[in-house]
């Protein structure tokens, strides 16, 4: 044991290179749950204060269900209630400043309970209290609104009437992510159920001075409703908020693993290096008595010790990271409670301390085996051997055989049906595999690939560059063990940047296939309610190439509720059997995924409200945006009467200004607030943004892994400089001046680099189209190029970055004193 603390403390510099890599994995799993900890504390906190307003909660058992209104004077009558209101929570669009509907969903119309039951919490302003001409908005949807306190909004009611009202309060929507997403306006009860027509209350809160008593006199006349304690209604939103951050949990903790395994990498190969280095102390160990056990103790107590304080440094690293995180939220309004104190809980220590410890322990174990593997008679020796590598053939058959079965699951993933998880899951087991074989085959495949990659260096550099690549390739178990922690990051983030620029492509190839429009017009509910009156206007302007309007319903067809539909104007569904040439009444075109659920084929007759209609095609439900069922115009029309339009497609003639075509579509709707007019460019920048921020997202948080295996080659070149320091020296003495010594040792990081760079390049391109063929059908395989180059020059900047101290150090060091070591 001193032995090895007295090592330690001699190299601190080594220590500290070696401890990083799990300090900094340590910190972002530490980190992860150090925030995820403290917004379930802060959703705690927040669903606490608000139900200890409430003795006692009355829901209806179904989500979907509402309690009816009488039920709210039954409660009422209860003895022990104080006072009891009910909750109504509806549609009520809004109208923004230009007259249209705010947002791409109605905003949510909901009640502001008064009194001792007041839940909602006022930010600023005040509540409508018994003001049936005053209103309340939450804080977003004021914000991107534009509209304060004082000002006068318009709400459309249930029949899309206006209502004008005054702007009293701002509220926080608080732990309702529903009302966080489509925005609240609020009212006293009586007008937001004359504005909804609510035929009932999502919820019943009561007030009363027992909870336990109050709950069974409720039951008693609740009618078989959901009947809770305040307390119990906490602990359901509570667990209600922790699950929706346990996704976010799972998600972070699967990047703090891979850093972990990564650190896992650099550990094992900087005992690996270190014990290389001391051969000779640990034979000196040898002579004097110690014994293999001992040898083995003093490997893995260093490893210990280099775990507890990375360990405990890591944990101070994630308190840094977690309270970062959470002023990072609260700085851009994140629809989460960020008030609440950073906390380190025990059991964050207790993990992130066991998971530093055994990942360095564990790493170190292989290591520690092979120093008590040292022969005492290597004292003796005045220079260690280099260890040579050969290529076992049980190596070459286990790399084989893990190679074969990783292509296998892959393949069989692929051949699954796409889009469905476990296709995705056998596709990742299959790159597991695969990747165990490259960890195998690894040491094998280092010197043909510095040979590839160490070209053109070989020749730019003369001397320098020629004496790197071969010390590169010099002992490839090593460099293998170095580069793989590289190859690790660079797979994962060519593997998400095909995964996106794919998903880009493909879904945008799909939008022009289903909808090659220029414009869509809709209804923000997305329900059949846009005139038909709309589609002729558009058909009347000159600037229009053509219209098509869909309208659709929905009945029941052999027990099943189905969409059934029609359309006006040009459009050619795709057909996929049967025909559409001279579709009329009596006739019906069915989509294929339909067609499988009823048992249809071409032939069949089927009857829709009475009438019977015979299948004519079976459309592509992919590619025809039609409703399940298609009928004539006229036999429609029979059928649902009523029905109004819910799509209306468009395209602008060729040459005509975009921005003219624009207002003229606009002004078609003009009138009616609700409708939404959206291009095809808009949707798809709406979902490309969404896929930069993801991509975005990912790339950060994989650049930790990147991050500790650049420490790792720095920790092996430092090491690799310290066991080569005769060499260099020697170097030196043969007219090697400094410069081109650091010159060889940026080289050498550079090849290095470039090495796990390219062999992950090559794995997230093959495994990126794998993953990507699971995920979508009939999906576009694209590379972006751009990104794919940029990661293998980053890693080689990175590389030979990673080698300037070490080099610097090497350079420095005194010819005659390194020769005369050893």
């Amino acid at each position: 044991m001193k032995t090895a603390l007295a090592g330690l403390r001699a190299h601190k510099l080594r220590l500290l290179l070696t401890s990083l890599a799990i300090t900094l994995g340590v910190g972002f799993i530490a980190g992860t749950f150090v925030l995820t900890d403290t917004v379930d504390a802060g959703f705690s906190q927040k669903v606490t204060a608000e139900a200890d307003k409430v003795a006692v909660a009355v829901l209806p058992k179904e989500r979907d269900e509402l309690l009816p209104a009488k039920l709210l004077s039954r409660i009422k009558d209860v003895p022990g209630v104080r006072d009891a209101q009910g909750q109504v929570r509806a549609s009520a669009p809004l109208l923004g400043k230009d007259g249209k509907a705010a947002g791409d969903l109605p905003t949510t119309a909901i009640s502001i309970p008064t009194g001792e039951l007041a839940r909602t919490t006022i930010v600023s302003g005040t509540g409508p209290g018994g003001d049936d001409h005053a209103a309340v908005l939450d804080k977003n949807t004021a914000k991107a609104e534009g509209f304060k306190v004082g000002d006068t909004i318009t709400v459309l009611d249930h029949r899309q009437e206006r209502h004008e009202f005054k702007l009293v309060g701002i509220t926080d929507p608080g732990l309702d992510q529903e009302l966080a997403y489509t925005g609240t306006v609020g009212f006293t009860t009586a007008t937001a159920t004359r504005m909804t027509a609510a035929k009932g209350f999502t919820e019943i809160d009561v007030a009363g001075a027992d909870p336990a008593a109050l709950k069974k006199a409720v039951t008693a006349v609740a009618g078989g409703a959901l009947v809770m304690t305040g307390q119990e209604l906490a602990d359901d939103l509570a667990k209600a908020a922790g699950v929706s951050t346990g996704a976010i949990t799972v998600g972070l903790l699967l990047f703090g693993l891979i850093a972990m395994l990564v650190a896992a990498l650099v550990i094992y190969n900087t005992f690996n290096i270190l014990i290389a280095q001391r051969t000779r102390e640990m034979a000196l160990l040898r002579c004097i008595g110690a014994t293999r056990k001992q040898v083995f103790g003093s490997v893995v107590l260093e490893s210990a010790v280099v775990g507890v304080l990375s360990s405990v440094l890591g944990l101070v690293v994630g308190y840094g990271l977690g309270a970062l995180a959470m002023a990072v939220l609260s700085a851009v309004d994140a629809p989460l409670p960020t008030n609440a104190g950073v906390t380190l809980a025990p059991k964050t220590i207790a993990i992130g301390l066991a998971i530093g410890i055994l990942v360095t322990v564990g790493a170190a174990l292989l290591p520690a085996r092979g120093a008590t593997r040292v022969a005492p008679i290597a004292a003796l020796r005045s220079q260690v051997e280099e260890q040579t590598f050969r290529a076992g053939v049980l190596r070459m058959v286990f790399a084989g055989l893990f190679l074969l079965a990783g292509a296998g699951v892959t393949a069989a993933g692929v051949m699954m049906k796409p889009g469905e998880v476990t296709s995705l899951i056998v596709v990742m087991a299959g790159g597991a595999l695969t990747f165990l074989a490259v960890l195998i085959i690894g040491p094998v495949l280092v010197k043909p690939l510095s040979a590839l990659v160490g070209w053109i260096p070989r020749k730019l550099f003369g001397v320098p560059g020629r004496l790197a690549v071969d010390n590169s390739g010099r002992n490839p178990r090593r460099a293998a063990t170095t580069t793989v922690a590289l190859t690790i990051g660079v797979t994962l983030m060519t593997l998400i940047s095909i995964i996106t620029a794919s998903t880009r492509v493909t879904l945008g190839a799909k939008l022009d296939d289903q909808f090659p429009i220029d414009y869509m017009v809709m209804t923000q509910t997305r329900e059949p309610a846009i005139p038909r009156e709309v589609g002729e206007k558009l058909r009347a302007r000159p600037e229009l190439e053509s219209v098509v309007s869909i309208r659709e319903g929905v009945t029941k067809i052999d027990g099943r509720d189905t969409g059934v539909g029609t359309w006006s104007g040009p459009l050619k569904p795709v057909v996929k059997t049967g025909t559409m040439t001279g579709f009329g009444p009596g006739m019906a075109a069915v989509t294929d995924f339909t067609a499988e659920q009823l048992g249809l084929k071409v032939g069949d007759t089927i009857t829709v409200k009475g009438e019977r209609q015979k299948v004519v095609a079976i459309l592509d439900g992919e590619d025809t945006p039609l409703s399940s069922v298609t009928l004539s115009e006229a036999a429609f029309d029979a059928a649902f009467a009523k029905a109004e339009d819910s799509r209306v497609m468009i395209n602008i003639k060729d040459g005509v200004n975009p921005d003219q075509a624009r207002k003229a579509v606009e002004a078609a709707t003009a009138a009616y607030p609700t409708i939404q007019v959206q291009s095809s460019t808009e949707v798809r920048g709406q979902f490309d943004d969404a896929l930069d921020m993801v991509l975005m997202i990912i790339t950060a948080l994989l650049g930790l892994a990147i991050l500790i295996s650049l420490l790792g080659i720095a920790n092996t070149l430092s090491l690799s400089v310290h066991e080569r320091t005769r060499e260099s020296a020697l170097l030196r003495a043969l007219g090697l001046t400094r410069p081109q010594l650091r010159r060889m040792l940026s080289v050498e990081a550079l090849v290095l680099g470039l090495i796990g760079a390219l062999v992950g390049v090559v794995l997230g391109l093959v495994f990126g189209w794998a993953a990507v063929m699971a995920m979508i059908d009939d999906a576009v395989y694209q590379v972006p190029i751009g990104q794919v180059a940029l990661f293998v020059a980053l890693s080689g900047v990175a590389g030979v970055l990673a080698a300037v101290l070490p080099a610097r150090r090497a350079a420095r060091s005194s010819i005659v004193g390194s020769l005369a070591t050893g």
